[in-house]
């Protein structure tokens, strides 16, 4: 649910009136450098000494990070080799249903805040389409049923529920202002780097060890009412639904949500996010370095990935050699990592002197959150349909406390084929989906479903097979994402810091990280485009080239920018 607004500005400006408010992007907060003009510049990312140009690089894995990072490398004259094990778009995958005209299942990444402008650059660059996604109390959802205890309450807006959430909602605000959260957004806003910088470093050795709930439990504004309201707030929370899955995590890591506007202004991408990767694949850009005109990452590789790393291990020449699942061994001067940090000890032989031994223990200690989704198909939108004996809505978005928690609703057009999210589920709510096969899922999900509306014949809607995923099952990555717990600061700033390598021992150099897990706004694609542009400039550094005086890049301005250094 969305809490009322709590930025501070003023009635003209939440209106958008002449003193409008800039908007609310992922500009840090703990390194606020502006990607998005630095994607934009016209001078370009970098340039290259040209005898690197056409210089091979490695990229293992064909995600967002990896296929960014490809991307801008070959523009700037650099030939990307991309290696995947599984399939292209990583954890952006949308899956089509058979005979489905189109229609797909978005089993990873399905909903974009707005203040994801780097990655939106790329949606831009590509010309795709998006619209609101239907989350609960939006227009976009047109109405929302919230089921609790076994009581349903029907909305379209919050004032429709019963002022308990009401009271939730607002407390939650009060409890963020208790941080100084409008003077750390206001400066988020204007992009005022020195007074957000002292703001939010302020509050990182203050919060990094505490967690989500601790914050919520003894800030003044819940400790003034009940249990049932922090029970309430973890079941159907704010914004895009309940936070007690994420209760455990540092209080640092739901405050960056909230104050980057993860949690609000979210956008789908219509037919599916992975056209995202898969664009970035085949588009050849106007403006290219060294390559002629029309190439592509496709064409580079000649139509296809090298298949997935089993090694990854320094040669005698000083080069990193990469071996793949044949068993085929190339040299790179650079490799570029964007897979989840447990694969590179259960998947990945990667020699252990390359990395330090405080970075492995960073990246091992990275804990993953799980995450279960089950979609059906529908012959049409017939939840639009009102109800004879309410007048409602015959189904609505609904969040519960049942095993489904959230379930979602995509309509594609009248008398189209629709798409039903049956159940996403988190952490316990997921595993408790883990052993069972699809048929199961969706039985489990239609029972739960049931309760709430007991006279809606969901199932005589379903057409075709259903579609569902564990990410943890994956053996790719071992979970959805990353959840930072209390004390995980250190390991999380030395995995983003990594792209500064000038300081690193010789033998440790030239292999980077990339991903949303790398980044501090794990789960968040924006995450994932950060950190691969973030290791563009450490590639290109290493290569010996530079940008241009009147557009730095993030190495230039991580010095002074960068974030916070607890002591150890």
């Amino acid at each position: 649910m969305r809490p009322p607004a709590q930025q501070g500005g003023s009635r003209e400006a939440a209106q958008g009136g002449p003193s409008a408010l800039p908007p609310v992007t992922i500009f840090g907060p703990d390194f606020p450098f502006a990607y998005d003009d630095w994607l934009q510049h016209p001078q370009g990312l970098a340039t290259l000494p040209p005898q690197m140009l056409g210089t091979e690089v490695a990229i293992v894995g064909a995600g967002m990070a990896g296929m960014t990072a490809a991307y801008e490398l070959m523009k700037l004259g650099l030939k990307p080799v991309i290696y995947e094990a599984s399939r292209m778009g990583g954890r952006l995958r949308s899956q089509p249903f058979e005979g489905g005209q189109g229609v797909v299942a978005e089993l990873g990444g399905m909903r974009f805040p707005a203040s994801s402008s780097a990655f939106f650059h790329y949606v831009k660059l590509l010309g795709l389409q998006t619209k609101p996604f239907p989350n609960p109390l939006t227009p976009a959802a047109g109405s929302t049923v919230v089921d609790l205890e076994g009581q349903t309450h029907y909305a379209r807006t919050l004032a429709d529920l019963p002022p308990l959430f009401t009271e939730v909602a607002e407390a939650w605000a009060a409890a963020l202002q208790e941080l100084g959260f409008g003077d750390l957004q206001l400066a988020l806003r204007q992009r005022d780097v020195p007074r957000l910088k002292a703001l939010w470093n302020a509050l990182v050795p203050l919060w990094d060890d505490r967690t989500c709930y601790d914050f919520v439990a003894q800030s003044k504004a819940f400790s003034k009412l009940s249990f049932r309201h922090r029970e309430v707030f973890g079941q159907v929370g704010f914004g895009t639904g309940g936070w007690d899955s994420d209760f455990p995590n540092t209080l640092l890591e739901i405050l960056r949500v909230v104050l980057t506007g993860c949690d609000e202004d979210q956008h789908l991408i219509v037919g599916g996010v992975q056209q995202v990767p898969l664009g970035l694949w085949a588009h050849a850009p106007e403006q290219i370095a060294h390559w002629p005109a029309g190439t592509s990452l496709a064409r580079l590789h000649g139509g296809a990935t090298r298949p997935g790393v089993t090694a990854i291990r320094r040669a005698a020449s000083g080069q990193l050699a990469v071996t793949d699942a044949w068993g085929t061994v190339r040299e790179y001067p650079a490799v570029l990592v964007t897979c989840q940090s447990w694969l590179l000890t259960t998947q990945i032989a990667v020699e252990e002197s390359l990395f330090s031994q405080k970075l492995w223990m960073a990246l091992d200690r990275t804990r993953y959150m799980q995450s279960s989704k089950t979609f059906v198909m529908v012959d049409r939108p017939f939840w639009k349909d009102v109800h004879p004996a309410t007048g409602r809505d015959t189904l609505s978005m609904t969040l519960t406390d049942r095993l489904t928690r959230g379930t979602y609703l995509f309509d594609n057009g009248p008398d189209k084929p629709a798409v039903m999210c049956l159940s996403y589920a988190w952490m316990s709510d997921a595993l408790k989906m883990l052993p069972h096969p699809p048929a199961k899922r969706v039985q489990l999900a239609l029972d739960a479903l049931r309760q709430i509306y007991p006279t809606v014949d969901i199932a005589g809607h379903i057409v075709g097979d259903p579609i569902t995923i564990s990410w943890e099952a994956d053996p790719y990555f071992l979970g959805a994402f990353k959840g930072a717990l209390p004390g995980h600061y250190r390991y999380n700033q030395r995995m983003y810091g990594h792209f500064m390598q000038d300081g690193l021992p010789a033998a440790e150099r030239g292999i980077f990280l990339a991903g949303d897990d790398v980044s501090f706004t794990p789960a968040w694609v924006e995450g994932a485009v950060q950190t691969s542009l973030n290791a563009v400039w450490g590639i290109v550094h290493q290569l010996g080239g530079r940008c241009a005086a009147d557009n730095p890049g993030p190495g230039e301005l991580y010095p002074t920018l960068g974030p916070v250094a607890l002591p150890e």
